[in-house]
């Protein structure tokens, strides 16, 4: 291991969707069930490029209409979808390893924020619904920012709301798109994915681990600026 001059990072900037909380699983399961209702498919290749972006342009009437042959009005989609939505959402917890991490980083005085595509209503919402807002120094959302992730934006806008140096800080996610959002902003990434993201390709990632519980901060792979 290489170790920094500092040993351990000055900030962790956690993605929210799908790594925080798992609302990715919620979102791809009901649209899954819905479009296999109407006689088509949806994968998790197919959704690959939806996944940590809020500029993928995808529009589930356009694809069920490609695959059936049918016109649909997405409106009309979207409220079928999203009672299973919310209900397979309210079976959601805090992911693991969320709470131990967030308290540790604490003790040691490391700071933290979260960077993500959604809005920030949806984000802080949900982290005061789970009573861990007040966790974090700072918060970046999409609304916040002209472009989505894979842009680094909303990690540039974290950070700067952290007055931490890209080069001392690490980003935790769960998607492609989150971790290229990440490096293009000049960060570590370590990518910790989901049910449905670990069916994606992550390869480009710093460190992969299997849950945030995972995270050993005095066993990193890479040194930080000081």
């Amino acid at each position: 291991m290489t170790t920094g001059a500092t040993g351990t990072p000055r900030a962790l900037v956690f993605d929210f969707d799908g790594l925080i909380l798992d609302t990715e699983t919620p979102e791809f399961r009901a649209w899954q069930e819905l479009f296999a209702a109407y006689g088509g498919t949806l994968t998790t290749g197919d959704w690959a490029h939806v996944i940590g972006s809020t500029d993928s342009g995808w529009d589930p009437a356009v694809e069920l209409g490609r695959q059936t042959g049918r016109a649909y009005d997405r409106a009309e989609l979207r409220a079928q979808w999203k009672p299973r939505q919310v209900e397979l959402m309210g079976r959601e917890a805090v992911r693991p390893g969320v709470l131990s991490l967030l308290g540790e980083a604490k003790l040691r005085g490391i700071g933290l924020a979260v960077a993500s595509s959604s809005t920030r209503r949806w984000v802080q919402g949900n982290l005061e619904r789970l009573g861990i807002f007040d966790s974090f120094d700072a918060v970046a959302t999409g609304d916040e920012v002209r472009r989505t992730k894979p842009d680094p934006a909303v990690y540039l806008l974290a950070l700067e709301r952290l007055h931490a140096p890209a080069a001392a800080a690490i980003a935790l996610e769960d998607s492609p798109n989150g971790v290229r959002a990440a490096q293009a902003a000049g960060m570590r990434c370590v990518a910790v994915p989901n049910d449905v993201s670990r069916h994606l390709d992550l390869s480009a990632a710093d460190a992969l681990l299997p849950s945030l519980g995972d995270l050993d901060l005095d066993a990193l792979p890479f040194a930080f600026a000081p």
